[in-house]
């Protein structure tokens, strides 16, 4: 048993050898090629900064556009359990016979069939799309609100001089700290309705205890609950850094002047926190709504009611092995992100002192 498990570290650990020094060599050769083209035979003065890029480059097409564009393919196939393994086993999606009378549905019947189908098919058992998608903007919208709002109001009451304040932050940001996943499972292991320390304070008040796990409603609560506990200290630590930015002469004018503290909080730390607050709430939304681990974990019961686009998506693939329409799902919740995104930066015009 000590020898097998001896030999299995072994040859990870050769694997993991391996591929770092491949990556090494293929590094040194393409940094040594950018010298040779750029500063020998082209004489640029632009070698260096291309010597510095180009392991990134190469990196982030190896990493990320390969993968992106391989994931499109795929959305466009019938790839699935049944049609699984080399490129023989699955194809694109194309009509058998193409009715010249029914030119109009080419398009959703036969090259973004996966597409069409994530908008006109369950995502899930029996829930669809939107039903979905709306469920995902509540989770969304009340857990970004609340881990402002919270967040926001620790920062200001850290931003205070006070006795112990480097301790109450190493507090506060504990459940930032800890690894999701085991927060998570230890969270539902407190939603228990016999043994859970919730119900358990609930029935020494008297009252009655509540099913977390599956109740559809208390179940959804359950998850913004943690959810909320778990990001409050990353939008804490974001804006107090951006609190501690503004200068407190701003302030001190402001008091001469007769502005009340509700003054000063609107018309110098909100407009002064847009820059740092802009791409907080973007990437706080992106993480809210592609997060996985508290929506999956906490939903025990697989209630569909408490399910959002990610982790439909993730059944989509993995329990239901449907991987074409998977694919194209991705790339649907890809673009909506991507277009919040533009939507919120433009509208709200946070970034401006950014690029301006």
């Amino acid at each position: 048993m000590h020898s097998l498990t001896f030999d299995v570290i072994r040859r990870s650990l050769e694997e993991v050898g391996s591929t770092v020094v491949i990556i090494f060599l293929g590094t040194v050769l393409l940094e040594g090629l950018l010298y040779v083209v750029l500063g020998r035979v082209f004489k640029s003065k632009y070698t260096i900064p291309f010597m510095l890029l180009g392991p990134a480059i190469v990196g982030l097409l190896a990493l990320i556009v390969y993968p992106l564009a391989w994931e499109f393919n795929l959305s466009l196939t019938n790839m699935s359990l049944r049609h699984f393994g080399d490129k023989a086993q699955y194809t694109w999606v194309a009509c058998q016979t193409l009715d010249p009378s029914k030119i109009d549905s080419y398009l959703t019947d036969c090259l973004i069939k996966n597409y069409a189908n994530v908008f006109r098919l369950p995502v899930l058992k029996q829930a669809y799309f939107f039903p979905v998608f709306f469920k995902t903007i509540l989770w969304t919208v009340s857990n970004v609100f609340f881990h402002v709002l919270g967040g926001l109001g620790l920062a200001i009451l850290l931003n205070r001089p006070m006795r112990g304040r480097g301790l109450y932050r190493a507090i506060l940001i504990l459940p930032w700290a800890i690894p999701q996943v085991i927060a998570v499972l230890a969270w539902r292991g407190e939603f228990h309705f016999e043994y859970g320390f919730l119900n358990i304070i609930l029935r020494d008040l008297g009252m009655t205890p509540i099913k977390w796990m599956t109740d559809p409603t208390w179940n959804f609560v359950a998850m913004v609950l943690v959810n909320v506990w778990l990001g409050i200290p990353f939008m804490m630590v974001i804006l107090l850094g951006g609190l501690q930015s503004i200068s407190g002469e701003f302030y001190e004018a402001a008091e001469i002047d007769g502005a009340s503290n509700f003054q000063q909080f609107t018309n110098i730390t909100l407009p002064l926190l847009r820059p740092v607050m802009t791409p907080a709430i973007v990437l706080g939304t992106i993480w809210t709504f592609n997060n996985f681990n508290v929506p999956f974990f906490i939903n025990q019961n697989e209630l569909e009611s408490s399910d959002i686009l990610v982790t439909a998506l993730f059944r989509a693939a993995f329990q239901y092995n449907r991987y074409g329409f998977a694919a194209a799902f991705a790339f649907v919740i890809f673009v909506i992100l991507l277009l919040y995104s533009i939507f919120y930066i433009r509208v709200t015009g946070g970034l401006k002192e950014v690029y301006e």
